[in-house]
């Protein structure tokens, strides 16, 4: 199996690897174990890292198989305090407040995390098994036997603000397009597919393509996670390890084993971008300017004129997608009014505006909160519940305005040139 190239840091003294060789009892499994199962060893401690797919049951049994045989005094998983919790809490959804959402701007946040994960549940649906169902079985199993349980990952809000900074403007907008195609996708995923994923050969190939398409993404969203989750588990004070992460951190783990890492480092939060901080304020300035300039020093513009050509497109664009996206009338109302204001103001965005006039017109209910994910594997779904509806209304207002302002800036131009 191909591995993440050497930093050039050895690994630690009597760090040593070994490539998994199965018992006569596994002769049965012994392609699944050699390509995703990895045994390291160090003076005084054993660790076996397990390679699974988060929507497969073969997952599931391998996991309960491997800590009910080897019996390991620790047994440590791919999550965080957060992701336990919403695997856990079922009614995580319920306690949402769709208003503060809005309000803050995390829209576009929340609904890329939907479909990403409505998209893996509707994947583990097809196959039975519920996304991340092997790292609870490895934590039920390890309690059973009496083995303490550890949480090895990096917090997940951190690796999606550190993924989501790494990207450009267009890189962002086409994971996005990505994430909605393959959430409305009908294509089928068998159970042989998840499986394959799982071999050696074809991961490998997965995880070069990634790099080489996208390497803003593979950084934190794999390798810096590696190197976290690899230091962690090397941390822990035991006779044998057992790790349940995904399949695609282990070759990365593996290569990172024994090499040192400062997680306080890639578990900060990327600071704001100054381009972003910029660009938000450079056509407020601008269009501010070209008034001034105009009322000022073109006596062949009215200031009539100037106000047409910058209201009228805000408040068409931001009203029209508004419709498109089904809000109701006095949403409509309220982003044909407050867009010409809020595409000036670089703290305040006509979604945040529409969003919670739309909420409390639509005044969700537990039961939107509780079918969310079912609801979002489709257009008509995503429609009919009402909170994906209050997000996708205040999303498409931010993008008219913001569409609106783009337009009107070039029309005031037109005016004065």
């Amino acid at each position: 199996m191909d591995t993440p190239p050497d930093t050039g840091t050895e690994p630690a003294p009597g760090a040593t690897l070994e490539s998994t060789e199965p018992t006569a009892q596994d002769n049965a499994e012994t392609h699944t174990e050699q390509d995703n199962i990895c045994r390291l060893e160090r003076p005084g401690t054993r660790y076996t890292l397990v390679g699974t797919a988060h929507v497969s049951e073969k997952s599931v049994q391998e996991v309960l198989r491997i800590i009910e045989d080897e019996r390991p005094d620790i047994v440590a998983v791919e999550l965080c305090e957060t992701r336990l919790r919403a695997l856990t809490d079922t009614e995580s959804w319920q306690k949402t407040d769709i208003f503060q959402v809005v309000r803050s701007g995390r829209t576009l946040f929340l609904l890329a995390n939907l479909a990403l994960s409505a998209y893996q549940r509707h994947i583990g649906k097809k196959l039975g098994v519920k996304p991340g169902a092997e790292l609870l079985a490895a934590i039920d199993k390890a309690r059973e036997i009496g083995a303490e349980v550890k949480l090895i990952d990096r917090d997940v809000q951190v690796t999606l603000k550190r993924t989501w900074a790494n990207l450009g403007f267009w890189k962002k907008n086409l994971m996005l397009a990505s994430i909605f195609g393959g959430m409305f996708s009908r294509a089928e995923v068998s159970e042989q597919d998840i499986e394959d994923l799982k071999q050696g050969a074809n991961l490998s190939n997965m995880l070069q393509t990634l790099a080489k398409e996208v390497p803003e993404i593979k950084e934190p969203l794999i390798d810096e996670r590696d190197r976290f989750m690899m230091s962690s588990i090397e941390e822990l004070q035991g006779e044998h390890i057992v790790a349940v992460v995904g399949a695609a951190h282990v070759p990365g783990m593996k290569a990172q084993f024994g090499k040192p890492v400062d997680r306080e480092a890639i578990s900060q939060l990327p600071p704001p971008s100054k381009l972003v901080g910029v660009l938000k304020w450079l056509l407020p300035i601008l269009v501010l300017s070209a008034f001034a300039y105009g009322y000022f020093q073109n006596e062949g513009t009215t200031l009539e004129e100037m106000l047409w050509a910058w209201i009228l497109p805000n408040s068409v664009f931001a009203g029209l997608l508004t419709i498109i996206a089904g809000g109701k009338l006095l949403s409509i109302g309220t982003a044909l009014v407050t867009s010409p204001i809020t595409s000036l103001n670089p703290l305040l965005g006509a979604g945040m505006v529409v969003g919670p006039v739309e909420a409390w017109l639509r005044k969700p209910t537990v039961e939107d909160f509780e079918t969310v994910h079912e609801d979002f594997a489709s257009v008509r779904g995503v429609y009919r519940n009402r909170v994906t509806r209050v997000l996708i209304v205040a999303l498409a207002a931010h993008l008219g305005s913001a569409l609106g302002g783009l337009v009107g800036f070039s029309w005031l131009i037109a005016l004065l040139s």
